[in-house]
């Protein structure tokens, strides 16, 4: 466990931020790697080498570290999403198909590079209620950024259209990267984004 010394010359704030960090990650290994019941506070301190009033210091229970793992993997996730359409856009302007490209390897790329990330953002997701209601946020975003591209690319569109169309699209990519992250479609990203792609168009 964590020594006195060695925080020593560290101001408070930035040992606070640097321990909670710690947890974090060393959340994200077990949880990664058992799940759920992998995680538990004798658990992380003995992987993050701190003190149990360390875990109380930045969280009250397991649930909330939880979220704090997803949220961190979530950003990370929407950070490179946002890169990669971002490159696309800087290198050929960027049509609404080249995006929609781009944005969905990004989702199933980043998942599967690492599938601890897989777990957290959409497999363990399902039976843990903490998760399961940051899934939800995290898909209502993702709806409002397709329902806003969507009015932008067809303004004359019926606005339940674009709701439905929307929900669809958000719930596809949510079974679309289970599915990947199973091996059920096979090991060939691009096809499987080339096929996710085209599906989208034929149903938009």
């Amino acid at each position: 466990m964590s020594s006195p010394t060695r925080w020593a010359g560290v101001p408070l704030t930035d040992r606070r931020i640097e321990r909670r960090a710690l947890l974090i990650n060393a959340a994200f290994a077990l949880f990664g790697e058992g799940g759920e019941g992998a995680v538990s506070v004798r658990s992380v301190c003995r992987e993050s080498a701190l003190n149990t009033r360390y875990f109380y210091e930045s969280f009250g229970d397991t649930d909330e570290l939880l979220g704090a793992v997803y949220d961190k993997v979530a950003d990370e996730m929407n950070a490179e999403v946002q890169a990669a359409i971002q490159a696309v856009i800087d290198a050929v302007g960027g049509t609404d198909v080249d995006r929609m490209r781009a944005g969905v390897r990004a989702v199933l790329g980043f998942s599967s590079a690492d599938p601890r990330r897989g777990r957290v953002l959409f497999t363990e997701a399902r039976a843990n209620p903490v998760l399961t209601a940051r899934r939800q946020i995290a898909q209502e975003t993702l709806q409002q950024m397709v329902r806003s591209q969507r009015e932008h690319a067809h303004p004359g569109d019926d606005s339940t259209a674009t709701l439905v169309a929307a929900a669809m699209f958000t719930g596809a990519m949510a079974e679309l990267a289970q599915q990947w992250l199973s091996g059920a479609l096979g090991a060939d990203l691009d096809a499987v984004v080339d096929h996710a792609v085209r599906f989208v168009l034929l149903t938009s």
